[in-house]
């Protein structure tokens, strides 16, 4: 991204850090180091990646074997969940530690709504990390301002999806695509493809940073497999469309389901869709997640190979899912099912925290992660900025620090291109409630119903379960920060169950 921000010059940027050091003081967030050497930090995401598609949650047959031997030797969370499934408040969240309600940062970037999104002068661990030494890469997705890119939120260098276009475009200028985001073949070589080539450029980086001599942290933000799903070569053929089987949420109806998830089916002209249909565009859906995977692994061959492997903690996650075509829908606009808020997660670090762990406490995929690098690197934040948790003693095996874990989840939306839509969803291990505050409830017995077709709201059994999560799911609302309960005729519908 061109601008002012790419043209400071060293002197520059050491100076304007020195500045949001100081902002930082001052709007609360600060960092303050501790103990402990500098691990470096190697993250990587993929953008619209459901949790049932990669292989350790063992559900689709996508093949991963990069992921699956990362998930191998470190640690896998079963439960690791999107606190928003919306791609640019998500990575926002990333950067600050809190919720995106509690600053602004509601809405992807749209010319039809007003942006409110993270701005500079608010902390960042990743400026953190660069006043405490470290040198930093940002490769890949952005998605955190419109104007400003990765370099004014504390990293050193910046390579974004306009610089792959410039290639792609300088290269293969005949190119054209014809599907939307329906998705089709990509006649770029897989060499040349967006995945691969930012594993290339990350490939670059890491040798770079290796050279300053220095603690490093590299962010890589794949773009892919979100809509539209383009797999190049042999990834483009490697899943017959024919042997796809069906999401379990396939045979969705809609009866008792708010409004607008019928809806969507006519904004994406899908409403006559059958299986057959669906299949072809799951096939790629599939390609583009084991062409993921590929380049994930060429990136990590490249960092064992440079010696740094041992004292580098490697991350892979996703925003949020995808539903392509569970519950007959595209995207992941105004629902709350487990196909988008239900994530890949895992960690490692060779030697220091466990290998071969397989989590099943209910983590925050990007809320956690953030208190979780910051203690790994030595640092604290000021206590009560942070919304996550920890997952050190985790990872670590330090079950006697472990109290009191979270026993649910809880995740928001706030509408998009269809038309704004606020939901708010708590999510225990048997139970999910979702609470719409323009359409009626949902409620979904997860032991029974673990493709959340049928809705419970209004089946009198519930209504005991339902009261509780209504109050819990408040409380969680109300000591966050989040607006949306801080007036009397939210507060009423919500614990009362005042709707039609």
């Amino acid at each position: 991204m061109e601008g002012r921000e790419r043209r400071l010059s060293e002197r520059g940027i050491t100076a304007a850090r020195a500045w949001l050091s100081c902002m930082n003081s001052l709007i609360g967030g600060k960092v303050y180091a501790v103990s402990g050497s500098a691990p470096n930090i190697l993250l990587i995401t993929a953008d619209q990646l459901r949790y049932d598609c990669v292989g350790y949650g063992g559900t689709y047959p996508v093949h991963t074997p990069n992921l699956n031997a990362l998930a191998a030797q470190g640690a896998a969370f079963t439960n690791a969940f999107s606190h928003i499934p919306l791609c640019c408040p998500a990575r926002q969240s990333l950067l600050h530690g809190r919720r995106p309600e509690t600053f602004g940062a509601l809405w992807n970037f749209s010319g039809a709504l007003p942006v409110a999104s993270l701005q500079p002068e608010a902390f960042t661990w990743t400026r953190s990390l660069a006043d405490n030494g470290y040198r930093s890469a940002f490769l890949g997705k952005w998605g955190v301002h419109p104007t400003l890119d990765a370099t004014a939120f504390g990293y050193d260098s910046y390579t974004g999806e306009l610089d792959y276009r410039r290639f792609a475009e300088s290269r293969y200028p005949d190119v054209a695509y014809t599907n939307g985001f329906f998705g089709e073949t990509n006649p770029i070589p897989v060499e040349h493809s967006r995945t691969h080539w930012f594993a290339g450029r990350a490939v670059e980086q890491l040798e770079k940073l290796q050279a300053s001599g220095a603690p490093w942290h590299m962010a890589l933000h794949f773009t892919d497999p979100h809509l539209p799903c383009r797999p190049s070569g042999r990834f483009a053929d490697m899943y017959d469309p024919a042997s796809i089987p069906e999401w379990a949420g396939f045979r969705e109806t809609f009866a008792d389901k708010p409004y607008i998830q019928r809806q969507q089916l006519l904004n994406w002209d899908i409403e006559h869709y059958i299986w057959e249909d669906w299949a072809p565009i799951v096939a790629r859906y599939y390609g583009m997640i084991s062409q993921v995977d590929e380049a994930v692994g060429i990136v990590l061959k490249a960092l064992k190979e440079s010696g740094q492997d041992d004292n580098t903690i490697v991350i892979f996650t996703a925003d949020h899912g995808d539903m392509c075509g569970s519950h007959r829908m595209m995207d992941k606009h105004y629902i709350l099912y487990d196909d988008v808020v239900h994530v890949p997660f895992m960690i490692r670090w060779y030697g220091r925290w466990e290998s071969g762990l397989r989590c099943d406490r209910f983590v925050y995929n990007i809320l956690d992660l953030v208190p979780t690098l910051l203690e790994a690197a030595g640092l604290e934040a000021e206590p009560g900025f942070l919304q996550g948790r920890s997952l050190v003693p985790l990872l670590a095996g330090r079950q006697d620090e472990i109290v009191d874990w979270r026993d649910a989840v809880v995740a928001s939306y706030n509408g998009q291109q269809f038309g704004l839509y606020t939901q708010r969803m708590i999510r225990t291990e048997r139970w999910k409630y979702v609470w719409n505050t323009t359409d009626m409830d949902e409620l979904y017995d997860l032991l029974e119903d673990p493709a959340e077709l049928v809705n419970l709201i209004g089946d009198p059994p519930s209504e005991a379960e339902l009261s509780v999560l209504r109050r819990r799911l408040y409380e969680q609302l109300a000591a966050d920060g989040d607006g949306l309960v801080g007036n009397e005729w939210m507060r009423r519908q919500l614990l009362g169950g005042r709707k039609l």
